[in-house]
C-alpha cells in the first residue's frame, strides 16, 4: 500500500485576492448561500482525519462557538485534478453544516481556478461551479473517471466537445466546458465519504440543547434529523420538546410541518389546549397545510368546542374541505346538542347538506328544534312522500 498523503492547512479568512478582482461580482453568489453562523471566524476548531482512499487523507475542521457548541464543518483542500497526463493543483475551501449538507466554497488568498488551457474562470464559471456542487443528485454522481477520458488517448477529455462518448455528453450540463475534470473532482470530494464522517461527528454532539436549536433552525435538514431523535417510532414526543414541536407544525416550511404533523401521536392532541392550538394553526395555516390538519383530525377526538367550530366552518370552505370536515365530525362518538344544532341550521343552503342529514340521522338528536328542521329538510326533499 502506498505510503498516506496527509493534506491539511490552518483555517484562512474568507474572501478572494486582489488578483481576482474583476470576478468580485461572484461573492454574491456565496454570501446568498452562506450560514449566518459563517460570517465570523471560527472561536476555535476541532479537527479530524478523514480517509479518501489508498493514497489521500484530508483534515475535516468543524467549527465551534464560545459554548463549544458545533455550528459548521469546513476543509482546506488541496487536490491535484489529473488522470494520466497534466495536473492542476486546486486549493479550494469547502463549507458543510452540520450534517454532512454542502453550502459553499471560498479560495484562499491568491488563488483561482482555471481552466484545461490554464485560462482563469470567469465569474459566471465560479456561479456555475457553485450551483453544481450544490446539487447533490448530480449525474456526476454516477459517473467515473475513466468515462470521462478520451477512447484511444491517454489526454484528459475536458472538453464537452471532445470525442469521449455519450457520457460525457451526459453530463454536459452538469460540468464546466474547459473544467470537466475539475467539477468532478470536486463533487465528489464535497459529497463522498466526508459526509458520513460529519454525520458520525454530530451524533457526538447529540444533546437536548442540540436538537432544540436544530428544531428551530431554518434548515430542514436539521429539523429532521432532530425530530427522528426526540420522537420515537410511534410519534410519542419526549417530554421538554412538546412546544418544539408545535413550532415546527406552525413553521413556515410546509415540508417539515406536514412530516411533524403526520409522524406525533395522536395522544399529543388529547389535551383540551393543544386542540384549541391545532384549530387556531387551521385557520392560519396555508391550504396544503390545512388539508394535512383535517386529514390528522379525522382520526382525532375532540371536545364540543371544537366540535362546534368545525360545523360553523363547513359554510365558509370549499367541496374538499367540507368532506374532510364533516368526516372528522362523523368519526367522533357524540356530537353535542348545539354541534348538531348548528349543522341542521345549514340544511337548506348546504352544497353538503344530504351528507349533514345522514350525519344527523345517526346522531339521533333528541333536541326537538334540530328534529324538526331534519323533517322540513326531508319533506323538502321528497315531496311527494307523505
Amino acid at each position: 500500500m502506498s505510503k498516506l498523503k496527509h493534506i491539511t492547512y490552518c483555517f484562512l479568512p474568507l474572501g478572494f485576492s486582489t488578483k481576482l478582482g474583476r470576478n468580485a461580482s461572484i461573492l454574491c453568489v456565496f454570501l446568498s448561500v452562506t450560514i449566518s453562523a459563517f460570517s465570523q471566524i471560527p472561536l476555535s476548531t476541532k479537527s479530524y482525519t478523514v480517509t479518501i482512499n489508498d493514497s489521500t487523507e484530508y483534515t475535516l475542521k468543524l467549527a465551534l462557538d464560545n459554548t463549544g457548541q458545533p455550528h459548521y464543518f469546513f476543509s482546506n483542500i488541496f487536490t491535484p485534478v489529473c488522470l494520466t497526463g497534466e495536473c492542476k493543483p486546486v486549493y479550494i475551501n469547502f463549507y458543510w453544516d452540520l450534517l454532512g449538507n454542502y453550502t459553499r466554497f471560498d479560495l484562499p488568498p491568491r488563488t483561482e481556478l482555471t481552466r484545461m488551457d490554464h485560462k482563469p474562470f470567469k465569474p459566471e464559471d465560479y456561479e456555475k461551479l457553485q450551483n453544481i456542487l450544490a446539487n447533490s443528485r448530480s449525474l456526476l454522481k454516477d459517473v467515473s473517471m475513466e468515462d470521462l477520458v478520451g477512447k484511444g488517448t491517454e489526454n484528459l477529455a475536458d472538453s464537452v466537445d471532445a470525442k469521449a462518448g455519450a457520457t460525457l455528453k451526459t453530463v454536459k450540463n452538469e460540468v464546466i466546458d474547459g473544467a470537466v475534470y475539475t467539477c468532478y473532482t470536486l463533487w465528489h470530494i464535497a459529497h463522498g465519504k466526508v459526509v458520513a464522517e460529519m454525520q458520525r461527528i454530530t451524533e457526538t454532539f447529540k444533546s437536548e440543547e442540540l436538537l432544540h436549536r436544530f428544531l428551530t433552525d431554518h434548515n430542514h435538514h436539521y429539523q429532521y434529523w432532530a425530530m427522528e431523535r426526540f420522537m420515537t417510532d410511534e410519534g410519542k414526543v419526549t417530554t421538554g420538546f412538546e412546544a418544539d414541536i408545535q413550532q415546527v407544525i406552525r413553521g413556515k416550511n410546509i415540508f417539515t410541518a406536514r412530516y411533524a404533523l403526520q409522524k406525533v401521536n395522536n395522544q399529543f392532541f388529547a389535551d383540551k389546549a393543544r386542540q384549541l392550538w391545532l384549530w387556531e394553526t387551521y385557520q392560519l395555516a396555508s391550504y396544503a397545510l390545512q388539508i394535512a390538519i383535517l386529514k390528522k383530525m379525522i382520526n382525532l377526538s375532540f371536545m364540543d368546542k371544537i366540535q362546534e367550530a368545525i360545523a360553523q366552518q363547513l359554510s365558509n370552505t370549499n367541496h374538499e374541505q367540507a368532506t374532510l370536515l364533516l368526516k372528522i365530525l362523523s368519526t367522533q362518538s357524540k356530537l353535542s346538542d348545539k354541534t348538531q344544532l348548528i349543522l341542521a341550521v345549514q340544511l337548506p343552503s348546504s352544497t353538503t347538506a344530504s351528507h349533514i342529514y345522514d350525519l344527523l340521522l345517526k346522531q339521533a338528536p333528541k333536541n326537538k328544534e334540530v328534529r324538526q328542521r331534519m323533517t322540513e329538510f326531508n319533506k323538502a326533499l321528497n315531496p311527494t312522500k307523505k
